[in-house]
């Protein structure tokens, strides 16, 4: 038997009648498929797993990491300090790219965990019928055709349509973003409509739970051709290179070229000059392996390490080193908004009767008020936990997130539903059902019955005569009332009617129509998932610092505008939301133009938050996403940042990610993103210093020459002032503190050069200056005859490189103010710097090695003097930069 072919396009089963599908799958809907049939379309459609895609081998996953063009450069750097008989040098560069190169390799190895997360949502176990027999089966052998039965609790094993329900309800949160479950029935839904993923009430999805009820359903997709498996296929769109990275290997090119291009000049012009040649090639040599600031990458590692460790201690867990760095290039944060901007939990807003508006917590409710929660708590399914005591109230009950709301409303109004159910048992109910849009229970009270109903105002408020206060009941104006409730609905609340009705005896539960009709209305009642306390500061703080923060949901347009309205993410109740069916009829050029001034985006499906974080990406923006569900992994991987949810979280959405919230708190980025700032503000510092120093170097050797003056140094002092200055005073620059403004300014643009805001002005202006110092004391000693002016100019340029650290510590504060305690480590590092320089000079063991001769007091004192220079030019330079700054104020 062959299979024929649906009408229904893949993805459109929603769309067509059962009758439609049954007959395209060639099954009958009461019997199932056939077990050899079932076999014969699994070797057709293949199992019902995800796939994992091809792994790359180990060997080729480390050779990767050896590509790198600053790598390159350090190889050969390492090559060369071998060739001159430095080995140290090379030892330590080889290190360096080895430790890099682990840390590269182990990366790209778990990334591909998020895949197998993914995976594991499948259900390992489904029911089907097959051969007219209720089977149990594994959830990999399902096929398009099978008949599959799902009780309250199931995790869908496939995409079905539905055929039978029986109060089903489904959390799909993880799929789509909505918090609340939702009741799904069979009618075909409508083509000319636009029906979002959430909006697809005939459809239950793979990887969803089925949290209350029944169902069976035809399986019309399985394997990577379900909702999730499109998630999965998402998540191979690869990742964009780090603001870091991008930078480094910029730097790395340019300055391999200059510093090719120097030592070549050297070596000629020594040649020209008459120059050893053994000497001077060694010089040029050594001079490379000086200018090449190898210690960059090991200073950059230890600042993202250390950088790593210090969010632990905010709950920030770091997946990937370069996502600390990246975070202080953001300017856009698109942020989900279930379960991470709000609680993920429904709370109940407000009770409206009477005209009269009652908040859960404020005062006691009045009589009528009182009796609406009365409702709220009798018409509800939520049942207690058997540890209740050793909980607060709001974590003691379980069962549907709207009705656990309405419980803990009315216990906020003092009434409690176990001592309600005790005094009013429930004697008889009508279990809510998505056509009907209502619930009613039945309660003994007295020598009667009470009949309270809670549903849709829509489907409730034409079934109600009368408002029912407590002195009896009053006329009821049904259409101000129900347009009360749209007015709730749209400031993005959930809207549910309350209303009871008296009987003397019980009603036949064959006669709904009867029954739910004559009702007293008691109120309405609002519900919302309530944004995180911390999170509307969490947003200003990102507002101040520069970042736009951008709502992504799968959630109705007029919630997620109201909850971006109460965060302060818009500034207006009216402000613009996209909604997915708007996505889908623009091209990527109009949504380009859109995204500038759209900050709320609702009903998106996985596919739709990449295309809105490329749009973003497109205008020059650098994006941080956060998120918890499955639907959020595939942005979380390609925005430029993916931050997820440690607590609430799927492991899909945390294996996706850069960063993991621990504690699933928003303001916890806000820490990050401050120290994503100053882990760039301290690579910056280093590359001016070791740069700005390099060049005072190179002037130095290569001037020198030109001015008629001998060589001033040997190539053992360029290794040496190579090994101290670069080494450990580098190093504990990157454990400068922040700026004291480092959260009061935009985020740099992240095309910007790093060498952007007067760095590389610095570096030529202050380099020419060491190497005038180093030059002038030259030319001073030997004019006055000092046989020890080598030893001088080894002295002034490296005590002239400790003046200079201490000076660009901070870019716009001078020492004095910063103090000198504040970086310990720095200040040690100067000083074991210092005496190890003053130790070549005066102990008698050393010279020999190092060339040098001991200097007089005067020779010492000219040394210190010059290099000082270095720390004064410095601190002209920040008041002279801060002047246009004052000069506005």
């Amino acid at each position: 038997m062959t299979t024929p072919e649906s009408p229904a396009q893949p993805g459109e089963w929603h769309l067509q009648d059962i009758d439609t599908l049954a007959q395209a799958q060639a099954v009958d809907v009461q019997q199932g498929l056939a077990s050899t049939e079932a076999e014969r379309r699994a070797n057709t459609h293949g199992p019902n797993e995800l796939e994992t895609g091809s792994q790359r081998s180990p060997w080729v996953l480390l050779l990767d990491q050896f590509k790198d063009f600053m790598v390159l450069v350090l190889l050969g750097a390492a090559i060369i300090s071998g060739l001159i008989g430095e080995m140290t040098d090379t030892l330590v560069i080889l290190f360096i790219v080895v430790l890099n190169a682990v840390i590269g390799f182990v990366q790209a190895w778990r990334a591909d965990k998020a895949l197998a997360a993914l995976r594991q949502l499948a259900a390992a176990q489904a029911t089907v019928l097959r051969n007219g027999q209720v089977q149990v089966v594994p959830a990999n052998v399902l096929v398009p055709g099978d008949i599959v039965l799902l009780e309250a609790g199931n995790q869908i094993p496939a995409d079905l349509r539905l055929i039978e329900i029986a109060q089903l309800q489904v959390d799909e949160s993880s799929l789509t973003g909505e918090s609340v479950t939702v009741a799904k029935q069979t009618a075909t839904l409508q083509r000319q409509n636009s029906h979002a993923l959430g909006d697809r009430t005939n459809m239950a999805f793979k990887g969803t739970t089925a949290t209350h009820g029944r169902a069976r359903g035809l399986v019309v997709a399985t394997g990577m051709r379900t909702e999730l498996g499109k998630v999965a296929t998402l998540l191979d769109s690869g990742e964009r290179s780090t603001p870091l990275q991008l930078r480094l290997a910029a730097f790395g090119k340019k300055l391999a070229l200059v510093v090719l291009a120097i030592c070549a000049v050297l070596f000629l012009t020594g040649l020209l000059r008459g120059e050893d040649p053994a000497l001077i090639a060694l010089t040029a040599i050594s001079l490379a392996v000086a200018a090449i600031p190898e210690a960059l990458p090991a200073v950059v590692t230890i600042l993202l390490a250390l950088g790593a460790r210090r969010m632990v201690g905010v709950h920030a867990l770091v997946r990937r080193l370069p996502s600390v760095e990246t975070l202080g290039s953001v300017t856009t944060i698109c942020s989900d908004k279930t379960g991470t901007l709000t609680q993920n939990r429904m709370h109940a807003e407000l009770l409206l009767a009477l005209e009269d508006r009652w908040i859960p917590g404020d005062a006691l409710p009045s009589p009528v008020h009182a009796e609406a929660l009365r409702a709220a708590a009798l018409c509800n399914d939520a049942t207690r936990h058997a540890d209740h005591a050793t909980t607060s109230p709001s974590h003691q009950w379980q069962g549907d997130p709207t009705e656990t709301a309405l419980v803990l409303a009315a216990y906020a109004g003092g009434l409690d539903k176990t001592t309600l159910e005790a005094a009013q048992p429930r004697v008889q109910e009508q279990p809510f059902d998505s056509d009907r849009k209502r619930m009613t229970t039945f309660h003994r009270e007295g020598t009667g019955f009470v009949a309270y109903t809670k549903g849709a105002p829509e489907s409730m408020l034409p079934r109600c005569t009368q408002q029912w206060t407590p002195q009896g009941p009053q006329p009821l104006d049904t259409e101000a009332v129900l347009h009360k409730a749209q007015m709730l609905a749209a400031q993005g609340l959930r809207v549910l009617a309350l209303a009871r009705r008296n009987h003397t005896r019980l009603p036949d539960t064959n006669a709904l129509e009867a029954v739910e009709n004559q009702l007293e209305l008691l109120g309405l009642i609002a519900l919302i998932d309530p944004p995180r306390p911390e999170a509307q500061a969490a947003v200003h703080d990102c507002i101040t610092a520069g970042i736009v923060p951008v709502m992504i949901t799968g959630d109705h347009p007029a919630t997620a505008r109201a909850i971006a309205h109460r965060l302060g993410i818009v500034t207006h109740a009216d402000a613009p939301v996209l909604t997915g069916a708007d996505l889908a009829s623009m091209d990527d050029a109009s949504l380009q133009t859109h995204v500038r001034g759209v900050q709320v985006y609702a009903r998106v499906d996985p596919a739709q938050k990449i295309r809105i974080v490329q749009a973003l990406q497109a205008q020059g923006h650098f994006v941080a996403m956060t998120g918890d569900g499955v639907n959020d992994a595939p942005a979380l991987k390609r925005a430029d940042i993916g931050i997820s949810m440690g607590k609430g979280g799927t492991d899909v959405a945390r294996e996706a990610s850069s960063l993991v919230l621990l504690d699933d708190n928003f303001s916890t980025i806000v820490a990050a993103v401050k120290e994503g700032r100053r882990i760039y503000d301290n690579i910056r510092k280093f590359v001016r210093y070791t740069m700005t120093d390099n060049s005072g170097e190179i002037i130095t050797i290569c001037m020198a020459p030109l001015l008629g003056l001998p060589m001033p140094l040997l190539p053992i002092h360029i290794l040496w002032v190579n090994l101290v200055t670069d080494g450990l005073p580098g190093l504990a620059l990157a454990t400068e503190p922040a700026e004291r403004n480092i959260m009061r300014r935009p985020p740099r643009p992240p095309t910007e050069s790093m060498f952007a805001g007067g760095m590389w002005q610095h570096i030529v202006g202050i380099g020419l200056l060491l190497g005038a110092l180093c030059l002038g004391v030259q030319a001073w000693a030997i004019h006055t005859g000092h046989e020890n002016w080598q030893t001088m100019v080894f002295t002034v340029l490296i005590l002239g490189q400790m003046a200079h650290i201490m000076g660009i510590r901070s870019e716009t504060e001078p020492l004095w103010r910063l103090g000198l305690g504040t970086n310990l480590p720095l200040l040690g590092a100067v000083a074991l710097t210092f005496v190890l320089q003053m130790a070549t000079i005066y102990v008698p063991a050393l010279n020999p090695i190092f060339k040098t001769q001991p200097l007089s007091t005067l020779e010492l004192v000219i040394c210190l003097g010059a290099a000082s220079m270095m720390y004064v030019a410095v601190e002209l330079e920040k008041m002279w930069r801060q002047r246009p700054r004052r000069a506005g104020a």
